[in-house]
C-alpha cells in the first residue's frame, strides 16, 4: 500500500468516515497478500517509494490479471515489464485503467501524471538497441525523472555522439545501451563527470554471444564511473538511474 493510500485511510478514520475496525481490516493486507502463485508485496511502496514491479514473462495471462486486480487497489503507476500485446489485452479485459508502450514492452497500471525532475540521458549505440533503451527511459519517466533520449550514436560514427556533448555534460546520470562490443559505455564514461550505467544488449552477430561480449566489455571498462546491469536489463538501468538522479536533486536542494 502506498503512503498516499495510508494517509487517506487515516484521514477517513479521523473524520469518522470509517471506524477503526474497518481500517484494521484494510491494514491486514500488510505486509503482503498471498494469492497462492504470488505473494504481492503491498508494503514495498512504503519501504522504497515504488510499488512492486510485475515481471510478465513466465506468468500466464490469468495470473497477471489477478495480480493486477489486487495490486491496483492500492497503488498507482504500477509498472508491468516485458509485456506482450497479448498480455496488454488481458490486462485491459480487467477494465482497470492502463497504458501500453509497445516499444518498451511496458504496461502502466493506474497511470497518474507525475512531475519529471532532474535530467537522465539514455543513449543507444544503434537503432536495434532502442527497445532496451526505451525500457530504461520509460521506467525512469514513470518514476518521476526527466529523460532525454539520444539514439543511434554508436562508436562506428563517433561524431554523432560528440555532437551531443552539450546535453551529455548536463546530465545527472547517463544510461548507455549497446550491443556488439559494447564500447559506447566506455566512451561516454570518458567524456562525462556523472555516473554512467552500461546496459549490454543481445544485439549482434554470432561472436557477440547474445550480449556476453558487450557485458564483458562494459565490465572491463577503463573509464571510471561506469557501472553495469545485466544483458537487456533496461528496466534495472532506468530504476537505478532514477535513484541516482533523485539523490543529485536532493543534494542540490540541500545546499545552503
Amino acid at each position: 500500500m502506498d503512503s498516499k493510500f495510508l494517509r487517506e485511510l487515516l484521514c477517513r478514520v479521523q473524520n469518522g468516515q470509517i471506524n477503526p475496525d474497518e481500517a484494521i481490516h484494510a491494514l491486514k493486507r500488510l505486509p503482503f497478500e498471498d494469492l497462492g502463485y504470488a505473494k504481492i508485496d503491498n508494503h514495498r511502496c512504503i519501504r522504497t517509494g515504488v510499488p512492486e514491479i510485475i515481471y510478465c514473462e513466465g506468468k500466464t495471462p490469468y495470473q497477471i490479471q489477478e495480480i493486477v486486480k489486487h495490486i491496483s487497489q492500492y497503488h498507482r503507476n504500477v509498472i508491468a515489464t516485458r509485456a506482450s500485446d497479448t498480455i496488454y489485452q488481458a490486462i485491459k479485459e480487467t477494465e482497470i485503467n492502463c497504458d501500453y508502450n509497445d516499444l518498451a514492452r511496458i504496461v502502466v497500471i493506474n497511470p497518474e501524471t507525475v512531475v519529471h525532475l532532474g535530467k537522465i540521458i539514455v543513449v543507444s549505440a544503434g537503432t536495434s538497441d532502442i527497445p532496451v533503451a526505451e525500457e530504461a527511459a520509460v521506467t525512469a519517466e514513470i518514476l518521476g525523472n526527466k529523460v532525454k533520449r539520444i539514439y543511434d550514436v554508436g562508436v562506428a560514427g563517433i561524431h554523432r555522439l560528440l555532437n551531443a556533448c552539450d546535453d551529455l555534460f548536463t546530465a545527472n546520470v547517463i544510461v548507455a545501451v549497446a550491443g556488439m562490443e559494447g564500447a559506447l559505455a566506455s566512451v561516454v564514461g570518458g567524456l562525462v563527470s556523472c555516473p554512467v550505467i552500461g546496459v549490454p544488449t543481445s544485439i549482434g552477430y554470432g561472436a557477440s554471444f547474445g550480449g556476453i561480449a558487450a557485458l564483458l566489455s562494459m565490465l572491463n571498462s577503463c573509464a571510471a564511473g561506469v557501472s553495469v546491469v545485466n544483458i537487456d536489463n533496461g528496466f534495472g538501468a532506468g530504476y537505478q538511474a532514477g535513484l541516482i538522479n533523485k539523490m543529485a536533486i536532493q543534494n542540490v536542494s540541500e545546499k545552503p
